[in-house]
């Protein structure tokens, strides 16, 4: 049985899959998991500077996969949408046990 999309959910697909398809984007995913982190933490935890974590961040801000709030100097991060967290711990299931 053909499973089927329709158009938009196709695009929408693509467009998150695209987001996740880096290396950093990953490693970023994966340090927040469930959590709210800010963009310090994100820094320590892939181990990157900040220009280039903020960099990440923004793009996937920007596809919805993020969501941010500012707390005066310092603005967190969390997934914004807990599918994406499933997907990410299924390609981990998939591609990172032995």
């Amino acid at each position: 049985m053909p499973m089927e999309f329709d158009e938009n959910n196709i695009e929408k697909v693509a467009r998150c899959m695209k987001a996740l398809a880096h290396p950093l984007r990953l490693k970023v995913l994966v340090a927040l998991n469930d959590k709210e982190r800010s963009v310090q933490d994100l820094v320590e935890a892939v181990g990157t500077t900040q220009s280039n974590v903020s960099q990440h961040l923004t793009i996937m801000r920007d596809k919805n996969i993020l969501s941010s709030r500012r707390e005066a100097n310092q603005v967190f991060y969390r997934v914004g949408d807990c599918k994406v967290l499933e997907l990410v711990a299924l390609t981990k299931s998939i591609f990172c046990t032995p």
